[in-house]
């Protein structure tokens, strides 16, 4: 039998993470200028004040109201997979709790202020994409010099992607494994 965590602890989780997210933006948004950065190691890692009132990587939306309601889904669809997965492995239900956690912690900044707080600002490395022809297809390119910044929130749906996608990777869908033990005629 898979060890799980009980719904106390996902919810302690969800909400340990969310207090960090929203005290440290609270933190910035009112101890920073817009714009401001502190260097803390040097250039490498930085604190920096921006706000974005897009996507990931400040890629942006045209129609707010369309992007928030996904971002609602977004959030419903966790909680969802949280209980329909509520007995299973605590790794899936860890990585899922740090994702809802990230996804609510953006939610309430959209919802409170329109955009996202992002302060966490790291030079890691550089990255160049050539522009190119596939088919009838033209990619134009890409080139970043300096990381997107980012906040607690994404760090913790980063961390929770970056474990369920090994997870699946490794052990398989766990929702599968349930669809196909529930089909399963019993013999009494």
């Amino acid at each position: 039998m898979k060890r799980s965590l009980s719904p106390a602890v996902m919810a302690i989780i969800i909400v340990v993470v969310l207090m960090l997210d929203q005290i440290t933006k609270y933190w910035i948004k009112t101890g920073m200028y817009l714009g401001q950065s502190y260097p803390v190691i040097g250039n490498f890692f930085r604190i920096t004040y921006v706000e974005n009132p897009g996507m990931a990587f400040g890629v942006r939306v045209e129609n707010v109201y369309l992007f928030f309601g996904l971002s609602l889904l977004a959030a419903v669809l966790v909680f969802y997979y949280l209980y329909k997965l509520r007995n299973d492995g605590w790794i899936v239900q860890t990585s899922l709790s740090l994702i809802a956690a990230g996804a609510i912690g953006n939610l309430l900044d959209r919802f409170i202020y329109g955009k996202v707080i992002d302060f966490l600002d790291f030079e890691f490395f550089d990255i160049s994409i050539p522009s190119f022809h596939l088919l009838f297809w033209h990619f134009p390119g890409y080139s970043m010099t300096r990381w997107p910044v980012f906040n607690v929130a994404d760090s913790s749906v980063f961390v929770g992607m970056v474990v369920l996608i090994i997870y699946l990777i490794v052990l398989g869908d766990p929702l599968k494994e349930k669809r196909r033990l529930s089909s399963e005629p019993t013999h009494g």
